[in-house]
């Protein structure tokens, strides 16, 4: 089968006038189906933000393709729905107002587009919100927004770019939840960034592991956990043994490429 999102020898380098250039990526290879639920891991500064970034069609890459359902996208833009770190919501529109404009970006009639975004909003947990404007918001309700206006993009993949990286440990799992019950709900493919691998064996199908740069995947691995998922089940011995794994290949230095 054709996969979904499909990343072939992507490279990137920055070039910068007197200095030398910066080799970010080096040969990324990535295979995503649909519905697959995927994160990417790897340490600071590896190239993550940046692979991201090349999906969306924001930076073109040094060499390499991006594909979508076979499709040659490189370059394009408009093909994938983007949550970047930062909510980045309009401080003068309220909730919902922030919540549609995605939808209004694609020509969709204001009306309509709150119309289907007001069902989201009261199953997500924004209900009695959507007259608020940002600065009243706390951090957890704000990312529900900004995660919210990514869903009503309506695009098959949605990238989210480290989204609960900023919030604290509490309103972080309640953000988990929510994410996992909307990708339960919708028949989408998420591809997710984090640092924190319990997050990623928690929520992923598949994880792949980056090198420090020049970056390039180390390691695949399936997360053979059953859905739905609960917090407990990050006590299965499985879990803890590819935890485990996982650290011990970020922290080993990134000259072997395996898979699983």
């Amino acid at each position: 089968m054709v996969p979904k999102l499909s990343i072939r020898g992507v490279s990137k380098a920055f070039r910068r006038r007197r200095f030398a250039a910066v080799q970010a990526l080096a040969g990324i290879d990535l295979e995503i189906g649909a519905r697959q639920f995927v994160s990417i891991v790897g340490p600071s500064g590896c190239g993550k933000s940046t692979l991201f970034n090349i999906i969306a069609g924001i930076e073109a890459p040094s060499a390499g393709r991006v594909c979508i359902d076979g499709a040659d996208v490189t370059g394009k833009t408009g093909y994938v729905s983007y949550m970047f770190q930062k909510d980045l919501l309009l401080p003068w529109r309220t909730v919902l107002d922030n919540v549609v404009l995605g939808q209004e970006l694609l020509n969709v009639p204001r009306a309509r587009a709150r119309a289907a975004a007001l069902p989201l909003i009261e199953r997500y947990g924004l209900r009695g919100f959507e007259s608020h404007f940002p600065s009243a918001l706390s951090g957890g309700m704000r990312q529900r927004a900004a995660l919210l206006r990514t869903l009503l993009f309506d695009r098959d993949i949605l990238l989210l770019d480290e989204p609960f990286g900023a919030l604290d440990a509490l309103t972080r799992a309640g953000m988990q939840e929510l994410l996992l019950q909307i990708f339960q709900d919708i028949n989408r493919t998420i591809v997710f960034i984090t640092h924190d691998v319990e997050e990623a064996i928690y929520l992923s199908d598949v994880i792949y592991v980056m090198s420090a740069r020049p970056s390039h995947v180390q390691v695949r691995r399936t997360v053979a956990l059953p859905r739905p998922r609960s917090p407990d089940m990050l006590a299965d011995p499985r879990c803890i043994e590819m935890r485990a794994d996982l650290l011990n290949t970020l922290r080993r230095p990134a000259s072997t490429l395996a898979s699983s």
